[in-house]
């Protein structure tokens, strides 16, 4: 499926466009053929040296620039719901870890058919290292899947959970890690990641006796990366940017703690200079990333979400501070009927990851043979992570995901029948996920307030 000289990617392009020293010409969009596409694709991913990729995935920038694809902000449309000119739905923020090209194709599919046009791509800083998805990697893939798919508009493509490490800021090595989301968030702006969370929720300090001085290393860290990405984003571009204020899975968040947050962040994003702070703000309010296993290894579907909290803490955020709203994580393996309550409540977002590897792993067709090996690679790989509690199904269940970067190709290579069943699973998931978040026919809105 790989291109194996840039000779032949040159020559295969060749109908289509003329390879130019520093660009790629369109110069016949008919010849754009899916084949082409899905080489492309592949080669981004595998081509067999630096080069390869690289010029596999400027090609596919390029291609999809020529089609009217645009990795895009989605800050202007987060502003007008604080101002109360949009809002009544819940965006959906998919984090896609493994299978990237033919999950993303399906989201893009399932939001074209419904006229979604409030859909964000999302990976997450500890999603990418496990799974081997580089910034550029993945937004290629994203922005080759909406080429293939016929998407034509804004692209909304997310740098979720931007995370301090608490263990090292603490320790000797914070400057090392300050440095190394810095370097992260530049190469995600670099690729088109126009839409950044920045958790620094980590460092909230709940031994402080004042949610003031508890929240303080949060909102000081969050205003110096907003700093740093206002520096650093695309000319004519402001990045959406996302703060967080309790770590989920922890207790829940309250308006007092969002406004100690708030009036922190303001003060100390004027120390920095000033300038457009964030469009939206996570909150805890009773998930966990994952979702809580049973000891058989299913999935509770009966979880307690506090949508009062939610509700007030999104109104707040919209009156008090102008922004979108309040952000859910750690959602998607809810039951179905849960979700209606999110657009209900004001939430201007929600992050999904986990139900999406469980349809790949879980699908009748994914090969039992691959699954085995997976899991013991997780066995060897993964032991440290064992609970002293954890039975051997919630074991396997919490830690499977981390295998995905060492059958990444292996998984991408799943027979073509398998694909695109697994492609029809998660597309019917998608399209159920975005009826109920109300994002139908949101394209209209988008095209009037993303630039």
């Amino acid at each position: 499926m790989t291109y194996q000289t840039l000779p032949e990617l040159a020559e295969a392009l060749h109908p289509a466009a003329t390879v130019l020293p520093d660009a790629v010409r369109v110069t016949n969009a008919a010849a754009i053929t899916g084949e082409l596409i899905d080489r492309l694709v592949w080669t981004a991913v595998f081509g067999s040296d630096g080069a390869l990729r690289g010029a596999a995935r400027s090609t596919l920038r390029s291609l999809a620039a020529a089609a009217g694809i645009r990795p895009a902000s989605i800050h202007g449309l987060y502003m007008a719901i604080g101002r109360g000119e949009a809002g009544g739905f819940t965006v959906p923020a998919i984090n896609i870890r493994a299978l990237t090209y033919d999950t993303a194709r399906a989201v893009v599919r399932a939001a074209k058919a419904l006229g979604a046009g409030a859909v964000i791509f999302e990976i997450s800083r500890g999603e990418m290292e496990y799974s081997r998805q580089t910034p550029d990697e993945y937004a290629a893939v994203v922005i080759g899947a909406a080429l293939r798919e016929g998407h034509s508009g804004p692209l909304f493509i997310q740098g979720d959970h931007v995370q301090i490490n608490a263990k090292k800021y603490h320790g000797a090595a914070r400057e090392p890690e300050l440095e190394a989301l810095r370097a992260l968030i530049g190469e995600e702006l670099a690729a088109g990641f126009h839409n950044i969370d920045v958790d620094a929720s980590t460092l909230v300090d709940l031994t402080q006796p004042g949610l003031a001085d508890q929240q303080r290393p949060n909102a000081a860290l969050a205003a110096d990366f907003t700093a740093f990405i206002r520096a650093h984003q695309p000319d004519g571009v402001t990045v959406s940017i996302g703060g967080e204020i309790g770590e989920v899975g922890g207790r829940n968040s309250t308006v007092a703690e969002l406004r100690a947050f708030m009036e922190g962040y303001r003060a100390a994003l004027d120390s920095c200079g000033g300038g457009v702070g964030i469009s939206k703000i996570s909150v805890q309010t009773g998930t966990a990333h994952g979702g809580f296993v049973n000891a058989d290894g299913s999935v509770r579907r009966d979880v307690n979400i506090d949508f009062e909290v939610l509700t007030e803490l999104s109104r707040v955020a919209r009156a008090d501070y102008g922004l979108g709203g309040a952000v859910q994580h750690g959602a998607s393996t809810l039951a179905a009927d849960a979700f209606d309550a999110f657009p209900r409540s004001g939430a201007c977002e929600i992050h999904l990851a986990t139900e999406f590897l469980n349809i790949l792993y879980d699908h009748p067709l994914f090969p039992p043979g691959l699954k085995a090996e997976m899991y013991e690679w997780v066995r060897r790989h993964a032991a440290a992570e064992r609970a002293p509690h954890d039975t051997e199904e919630q074991f396997l269940y919490k830690t499977r995901k981390k295998a995905l970067g060492a059958f990444k190709h292996e998984v991408w290579s799943l027979g073509e029948d398998v694909r695109q069943a697994v492609g029809a699973a998660l597309e019917k998931q998608f399209a159920l996920l975005m009826r109920k978040l109300k994002v139908e026919n949101t394209a209209g809105v988008v095209a009037r307030h993303i630039v």
